[in-house]
């Protein structure tokens, strides 16, 4: 019995292993091949000869550099706003006493079940009365409100397990509450900052739709805009746009393994009372 109940669990993971990476070695399969092989229906063959050159195409193509370079920064700010912001908001609904405090959650918990494209005609009035739209707060702004509520329910869960010792010595030692928060709450709640930086991350990496709402300078456009580079009204370069999929992913895939170690402990953290 205890034999079968290992296969079983082997046959699992392996039925896991298989639907999870077989998307990405078939991207990248794709990524090297010409047009003739792919548009010939073989779509778990490998390529006859490997066709290196769509990299380089996609490289220089499809402008890597700079929209690499604008959803760098475009992530690094939502990424910072939203860790500063919902660390300070979880701190404050979870440790200090006052009586709304439960009601500021719940705003944020509805804030989950909102979704994003319900909110796109306002926003874009909005933006547009502010003279935003076309800008990198166009999007930065949709992005750290919409990764706020998650944080906030992540964050929240784990502060609420922190023993309040901790805070009451170091308050009776003359530390004030921003001090306590800063030199004590954010070191203890690392392993559930680093969870909400890799979901936080992915989102928002990979977002195209508030991108190609509020956006349409091409000095200022986001990774997910440049497969189009390679569509035309009379073609498409198929292997040129599976080429700068890998290398759009590739970001996304390092983020995560960098982390990967913390995400695990952070998803937990909250559920064991410290």
């Amino acid at each position: 019995m205890n034999n079968v109940k290992k296969w079983f669990v082997y046959l699992l993971f392996a039925i896991l292993i298989v639907t999870q990476l077989y998307p990405l070695l078939w991207l990248v399969m794709y990524s090297l091949k010409t047009n003739e092989e792919i548009l010939g229906g073989s779509f778990f063959a490998l390529p006859n000869i490997p066709q290196w050159h769509n990299y380089a195409d996609a490289y220089t193509s499809g402008s890597y550099l700079k929209y690499l370079g604008n959803s760098v920064i475009v992530t690094a700010i939502s990424l910072f706003a939203v860790i500063i912001f919902s660390s300070m908001t979880a701190y404050a609904i979870t440790r200090f006493k006052w009586k709304y405090g439960q009601y500021v959650m719940l705003l944020f918990l509805l804030g989950m079940m909102i979704p994003l494209q319900a909110t796109l005609l306002p926003l874009m009035i909005i933006f547009k009365n502010l003279d935003l739209l076309n800008t990198r707060w166009s999007i930065i702004i949709p992005y750290t409100a919409f990764a706020l509520p998650i944080a906030v329910f992540i964050l929240s869960g784990f502060m609420r397990s922190i023993p309040t010792d901790i805070e009451e010595s170091a308050f009776m030692d003359g530390a004030s509450v921003y001090r306590i928060f800063r030199s004590i709450i954010l070191p203890i709640s690392v392993p559930p900052v680093m969870t909400v930086c890799i979901l936080t991350f992915i989102n928002i990496w990979n977002e195209y739709i508030v991108a190609a709402t509020f956006i349409s300078s091409e000095e200022l456009k986001t990774l997910p805009f440049g497969v189009y580079t390679f569509v035309s009204q009379y073609s498409v370069n198929y292997g040129n746009i599976g080429a700068f999929l890998v290398m759009g992913a590739l970001p996304v895939i390092i983020f995560y393994f960098i982390l990967s170690e913390r995400i695990t402990k952070g998803m937990v953290a909250g559920a064991v009372k410290g």
